[in-house]
């Protein structure tokens, strides 16, 4: 069995059996990785299934509920960059495990909620927590396992690998909240967050790993540098669009489908389909970033899900049109996730990676609160979700296209504006 699973990674990167026998190591890093990221996006992600039934027992409105989801993505993207920071400074394995041990806590707190109050607490903890346990750390620490040759296909595998929890989760979830009450469907949440402490331990191994980086400069400096660094900065504001759409979409998708008369299941049956073909397109995305350049593949990212989301919404949806926009979006989901994290890597290097995917993940937090909070006031306010999807259509075109046209390095000194860092 060993011997397979060394032929497999070593097809995987290009070597030899023996050759990956003798990277255990770096194995290890890559399957926690990919487990950490698979159950901590895959209960994120499931969350928006619980809207109906915690709002109808605790008789709360649309907007309550996603208001703990706001402040949720708010916390997150607040604390991803310290949190980044401080695994860059002490380790990531101690920061992935504290955020596992946060997870449980924000979900058991959740499951005991009464009220907004509960729900709101229950939000900022599980923000945190993602912090910890989320793309940022899982990327920087396979970014950090593997050669520059390899570094995008990695991730890549990785992000699809990381999607099995979004396809797994959220069937389980609808199957418990068919038959029992809202708070057993958290328990179970809690049983997978603890499956988090071990997968973290693993991933963590990234600490030991001799250094790849021979950097000269402080993390001040670098800091210094994204500031000024163009092309980091169109990325990490384009990256707006990315979970305004995203976090819409899984949030409020099970209401929207309940109130064109859909049943419950197919809600939880499309997010299992985006998780199912996001592993296709994080593979894709991550082998096309080897190839082509990272944020034009950025750019048309998002412009095709703002073709994806009209094609959808112009027409009521039916059983099939939902699973083939559940597919449809799939392709285009976390298959971010490399491009971004391999476009902070060329830029930067690996170093202070974890700090600067925080800093980017900042813009895409704010659109994640505002695609979550503000899609339930527009909902309550008009009773549909018209106006919301104009919204999200009209900015994911927008921030593609600036993207494509300004997020390049059309100047020499973008091309080499951490040269201390980027020979990782």
């Amino acid at each position: 069995m060993q011997a397979v699973a060394a032929q497999v990674y070593g097809a995987a990167l290009g070597m030899s059996a023996t050759s990956a026998t003798n990277r255990d190591p770096t194995r290890r890093i890559l399957v926690g990785a990919a487990v950490l990221l698979s159950l901590g996006m895959g209960l994120r992600q499931s969350l928006g299934l619980f809207l109906t039934p915690v709002t109808h027992d605790l008789a709360l409105s649309a907007a309550s509920f996603t208001l703990a989801i706001a402040i949720q993505n708010i916390v997150w993207g607040i604390s991803q960059a310290p949190i980044g920071a401080i695994a860059d400074r002490f380790g990531l394995r101690i920061a992935m495990l504290a955020g596992a041990v946060i997870y449980v806590i924000g979900l058991v707190v959740m499951a005991g909620a009464q009220g907004a109050a509960a729900l709101i607490v229950s939000g900022a903890l599980i923000g945190i927590a993602l912090s910890c346990t989320a793309s940022s750390l899982v990327m920087t620490a396979c970014a950090r396992a593997v050669s520059e040759q390899n570094r995008s296909k990695v991730l890549g595998i990785v992000s699809a690998a990381g999607s099995l929890g979004t396809l797994a989760i959220p069937i389980g979830t609808q199957s418990i909240l068919a038959h029992q009450a809202w708070q057993i469907g958290v328990l179970f949440f809690v049983l997978l967050a603890i499956a988090m402490l071990p997968a973290g331990f693993l991933a963590g191994g990234a600490d030991q790993l001799p250094s790849r980086t021979a950097s000269r400069l402080t993390m001040r400096a670098v800091l210094g540098q994204a500031a000024r660094h163009r092309p980091f900065l169109v990325m990490s504001g384009a990256y707006f669009v990315c979970g305004l759409n995203l976090v819409f979409l899984t949030t409020h998708l099970p209401t929207y489908l309940a109130i064109c008369g859909q049943s419950p299941l197919l809600s939880a049956e499309a997010i299992a389909v985006i998780g199912g073909m996001n592993s296709i397109g994080s593979i894709t995305a991550g082998w096309l970033g080897g190839k082509y350049p990272k944020h034009i593949l950025l750019g048309l990212l998002y412009i095709l899900r703002a073709f994806v989301f009209t094609a959808y919404f112009i027409m009521p949806p039916t059983p099939a049109s939902t699973l083939l926009f559940a597919a449809a979006m799939g392709m285009l989901w976390l298959s971010v996730a490399p491009l971004v994290s391999g476009l902070v890597a060329e830029m930067f290097g690996t170093r202070y990676m974890a700090t600067l995917l925080g800093i980017a993940f900042v813009m895409h937090q704010v659109g994640s609160s505002l695609g979550a909070w503000g899609g339930g006031v527009i909902f309550d306010k008009f009773g549909s979700y018209d106006h919301a999807w104009h919204i999200g259509v009209l900015i994911g075109f927008s921030a593609g296209v600036v993207q494509i046209v300004a997020g390049g390095p059309s100047r020499r000194r973008d091309r080499i504006a951490a040269p201390q860092l980027a020979s990782t």
